[in-house]
């Protein structure tokens, strides 16, 4: 089934929160994801939305997340901050941690949070967009259960592995992308699936090892890089920030170490804030102001985070797929 139903904003957070404090978060932990869930929809970003409230209604049936965590941060040094999630999901320890990392930034200069024992299951750039909105550059990556064939494989070894980057700019949203390491989101290859929508050529193999257009088959199979071995290479060093640097797991290792309920593996998460107020010189707003209306200058050029912006500034209502909404709210 692929009508649409139009759901107001709000709505669909009342909804999420209900929902999550039913099957176990309490209210701060229910209402943080519900606000990550919200902002997916807002910005237009369905593959990373309502499209996950079933995995983490499974996450906390299964017993696997911790609907009642509560993250502890402490400075290692005055730059360098390590939050333990409590084995809950993301959004929770993002809300504790993220001021702290932005503050640290502001006074030194350049900030590293490591965030370990989490569940990250949204989109990056709500902590990188949030990093931006104190006048921060902000660069975060995590890993994932593997999905994506490394370069010249026909195996998956690497998660789909997204790394994310927004840029500050006054007066104006910042530059902000987003993007798997792969050449699609498995959230919109699950989402092309549902709804009955070919591939582009490259995007993944079957069951077969071979290339293939149907999501269904790719999805029985692996995911490819983006860009062959600069994708590859990208994805490795995802791996080695989010879990080498931080402690946490690799995408294998996630893969061992979960119960296969639908929900987000537990990993970890790397992300770094630079004040350009303090790295750069005094003219750093207007020179990079200036390099992006050159950049928009030329034919056909959009910034990245433009089109998500866009959508934000619209009506308050969005539309969602039927099916799914009545799914999510089965669960209340």
């Amino acid at each position: 089934m692929n009508d649409v139903i139009k759901i107001k904003l709000d709505e669909i957070k009342m909804l999420v929160t209900e929902v999550l404090q039913k099957q176990g978060c309490d209210l701060h932990n229910a209402k943080a994801l519900a606000k990550t869930i919200t902002k997916a929809e807002e910005d237009g970003a369905s593959s990373h939305g309502l499209f996950r409230v079933p995995g983490y209604v499974a996450s906390l049936k299964s017993g696997k997340v911790n609907g009642k965590a509560s993250p502890k941060v402490k400075n290692v040094t005055p730059v360098i901050l390590q939050c333990d999630a409590d084995n809950g999901f993301a959004s929770t320890a993002h809300e504790k941690a993220l001021p702290m990392l932005a503050e640290a930034a502001k006074t030194n200069g350049i900030s590293v949070l490591s965030i370990k024992g989490c569940y990250h299951f949204a989109a990056l750039w709500p902590e990188t967009e949030y990093l931006a909105q104190q006048n921060l550059v902000g660069v975060a990556c995590t890993a994932f259960k593997p999905s994506v064939a490394p370069a010249g494989a026909k195996e998956a070894f690497f998660g789909t592995n997204p790394i994310s980057m927004a840029w500050p700019r006054k007066n104006n949203f910042p530059v902000v992308f987003d993007m798997a390491t792969a050449t699609m989101a498995k959230g919109e290859v699950m989402i092309a699936a549902r709804d009955g929508h070919m591939l582009p050529d490259g995007v993944g193999l079957g069951e077969n090892g071979e290339p293939s257009n149907d999501p269904k088959e790719v999805l029985k199979g692996v995911l490819l890089p983006f860009g062959g071995y600069k994708g590859s290479a990208i994805s490795m060093m995802v791996e080695l920030f989010a879990a080498g640097l931080t402690g946490d797991v690799f995408s294998y290792e996630a893969q061992e170490n979960d119960n296969n309920d639908g929900g987000p593996p537990s990993g970890g998460e790397f992300i770094m804030a630079l004040n350009p107020e303090i790295i750069g010189d005094s003219s750093w707003e207007k020179h990079c102001e200036d390099f992006f209306q050159k950049l928009l200058s030329i034919d056909g050029v959009r910034l990245p985070g433009s089109r998500r912006h866009k959508k934000r500034s619209n009506d308050e209502y969005r539309s969602v797929n039927a099916e799914l909404l009545s799914k999510v709210k089965s669960f209340l």
